[in-house]
């Protein structure tokens, strides 16, 4: 009787124990690791002069064997205007990105700031720099473009793609000096990655050791443009979908802090999970934000990088047109 009782006893904790453990892989699956503390210090500029004294600082600080074409890129009416557009690049690209539609916009009388993300932009394409690329140094780099346009317009208007919407959908969600915050694509997650697994891929990078992946495969070094990483770091694309994750949670708490937001999607969008962009959208509207949403239709067959002009598939003369319209209407 006395056996019988114990070996019950030692089922009953041999369930309880698997039972534990599988409460903590769903757990460990299901909830984002290291999210938090991913906060604005802002340090905004006090004026023209003092904005473009942090220009220099930031371009002094460039590493020295940067692509030519990747530099900072400040294109100014030498005074502070009435209004200032800053772009923010994609993951594994350049502000050169970004520099046919920033000129579109300085004829507009912008003035137009694009600067490079932290270990993005270096001559050696095949760098392994992005295995250090941190989401603290990308919050760092948000702050910094952010506090040097309020010295270079009267209206501050930020726009990013990809890796670059997620930086400018955190923007928005932490800055009340941002009077336009255009979030085009942003990396919230990975069309590849099932909706309910997104949190427990973004640990997972995060606990094993960096590896880098084809953008493509078959052309590997060969991706174009050619100012652009062909590879991707793992470790980086967590720190990316960790900033994703901080606005997620900030945006289901309250509100943006932005004035105003345009989220532009395309239907045709392969790389990034639309559905976890636009239930960030639904938690912002449910706050009442000030947004307008838009989207490409699929039947454009608009590539992920929709900006571009170097990409085989850009369609600028659809794409900017509208972009140009929504921004400035």
């Amino acid at each position: 009787m006395l056996e019988t009782l114990k070996g019950k006893l030692w089922r009953w904790r041999f369930w309880l124990l698997i039972i534990g453990i599988l409460i903590v892989i769903i757990w460990v699956g299901f909830n984002p690791w290291n999210v938090a503390g991913l906060t604005s210090q802002p340090h905004p500029a006090q004026s023209y002069a003092e904005a473009v004294q942090r220009i220099e600082a930031l371009r002094a600080q460039e590493a020295p064997d940067m692509n030519p074409v990747c530099h900072l890129q400040f294109l100014t009416h030498n005074q502070k205007a009435e209004r200032v557009i800053v772009f923010v690049h994609g993951y594994t690209n350049c502000p050169q990105q970004f520099q046919a539609l920033g000129q579109r916009f300085y004829e507009l009388g912008y003035n137009v700031l694009l600067a490079p993300m932290p270990h993005h932009g270096l001559a050696d394409r095949m760098t392994e720099a992005l295995s250090e690329f941190r989401a603290e140094e990308l919050i760092i780099y948000a702050d910094a473009i952010t506090d040097i346009a309020q010295g270079l317009g009267e209206q501050v208007v930020m726009v990013g793609l990809s890796g670059g919407g997620v930086t400018t959908a955190w923007v928005a969600q932490n800055r009340n000096d941002l009077d336009l915050a255009v979030i085009i694509s942003p990396v919230f997650g990975y069309a590849q990655i099932p909706t309910p697994l997104t949190a427990g891929v973004m640990n997972l990078y995060q606990a094993l050791p960096n590896s880098f992946q084809w953008w493509d495969p078959a052309l590997q070094e060969n991706n174009v443009p050619v100012y652009a990483y062909p590879r991707y770091s793992t470790r980086a694309l967590a720190e990316f979908l960790r900033v994703g994750f901080s606005v997620q949670a900030a945006a289901r708490q309250g509100p943006p802090a932005a004035h105003s937001l345009l989220v532009v999607t395309n239907a045709n969008d392969m790389a990034i999970n639309n559905t976890l962009v636009m239930q960030v959208v639904k938690d912002w509207r449910a706050h009442g934000a000030s947004l307008t949403t838009y989207e490409f239709e699929a039947g454009l067959k608009l590539g992920h990088d929709l900006i571009d002009p170097n990409q085989p598939d850009a369609q600028i003369d659809v794409v900017y047109p509208q972009l140009i319209k929504l921004i400035t209407q």
